[in-house]
This record gives structure tokens, C-alpha cells and sequence, in this order.
């Protein structure tokens, strides 16, 4: 098994933490990972975007060129990484922020409103990058949402270990939301 994943949106939208989450599931689960952030000028509001590799091999290299997954959560980021994916790759979008269609015909589209659906069910549109990972978990079986529930207590500081019940039901409304959709 190999998933290389690009993850990119705006700063804030939580790209960096999916990634490390996936990363640190990864881990957890004795797989060969690499994580790779890239920022753009701010913080919060610039562009994100990070590079992870999932494997059950050693990784030779965490550049990827091509990679299978695309999670992207803004349209800047769809119209930057569409181009890089492999022929029959996923891409999962976060459709309340991105109002186009990828243009390829090659990729398996995944379109998630992900912002509504965290504010409509959760009250919390902070959590919308949780329920795109979740659908990515469902679609590839890269990581199992446990790995991934227990990877959030490296990622968010202890301050915010409340928060890990909702970002575990966020998770599994993606989930949910990928087994109705193929």
C-alpha cells in the first residue's frame, strides 16, 4: 500500500493538522511515513498545503509529484494541484468553497460541502477538514479512524482534548457520508 496525499486550502482550515494527523496514524499503525508542510506568506488566510506519504514500505522519497489523493479545501488549491494527480486518482473537495468542476475526466471526484454540513450539524465550521479526513479514511483505508482519534492527542494541545469527541463525530459523518456517496 502507498498513498501519497497532497492536502491544500487556506491557512486556518486546519490542512496542516490533517496532515500530521494522518501522518501520526500512520505511525501508530507501524506504517512508513513522511509529512511535508509548505506555507504561503500568512499564517492564517495564506495558502496551505502539505505532502503525506503512507506506506508499508520504506518511503524513499517525501517529494511527491503525483500523488493519488487530492484533499483540497479552497478553489486556489483545486486549480493549483488538479494538474499533479495521477490518472485515476481521488479527489475530495470541499464544495461550500469551491464552485467549479475539476477539469480532468481521469479522477474520481468527491464532492463534500463540508463547511455547511460542519455548521448545520455541529455548530462548528472548524471541523469541516475533519469531515473531508473522514471520507479520506473510508475511500483508501490508508489509516483506521482510530488510529487517526488517537493521533489527535499529538496534534491538538492538551488545552483542547475536549474537543476530540467532536472531532471524532465529525470523522464519522465523513465516513458516512463516503459510503453513501460510491
Amino acid at each position: 500500500m502507498l498513498q501519497e496525499i497532497i492536502l491544500a486550502g487556506f491557512g486556518g482550515q486546519g490542512v496542516m493538522s490533517m496532515g500530521q494527523l494522518l501522518a501520526y496514524a500512520g505511525l501508530e499503525e507501524n506504517k512508513f511515513v513522511s509529512w511535508i508542510p509548505s506555507y504561503g506568506p500568512e499564517m492564517r488566510g495564506g495558502t496551505a498545503n502539505c505532502s503525506v506519504t503512507i506506506s508499508d514500505a520504506e518511503v524513499s522519497s517525501p517529494i511527491i509529484t503525483e500523488p493519488n489523493t487530492l484533499i483540497v479545501l479552497n478553489r486556489p488549491s483545486l486549480e493549483k494541484f488538479e494538474k499533479d494527480v495521477r490518472p485515476g486518482g481521488w479527489v475530495l473537495l470541499n464544495s461550500s468553497l469551491i464552485d467549479i468542476e475539476p477539469s480532468r475526466q481521469d479522477l474520481k471526484v468527491l464532492k463534500i460541502p463540508a463547511d455547511e454540513i460542519a455548521n448545520e450539524r455541529f455548530n462548528n465550521s472548524r471541523v469541516a477538514n475533519m469531515i473531508i479526513l473522514g471520507a479520506y479514511i473510508h475511500l483508501t483505508g490508508a489509516v483506521s479512524l482510530e488510529s487517526v482519534v488517537g493521533a489527535l492527542k499529538k496534534v491538538l494541545p492538551e488545552y483542547r482534548y475536549h474537543l476530540i469527541p467532536l472531532n471524532r463525530q465529525a470523522l464519522e459523518l465523513g465516513i458516512e457520508l463516503a459510503q453513501n456517496a460510491v
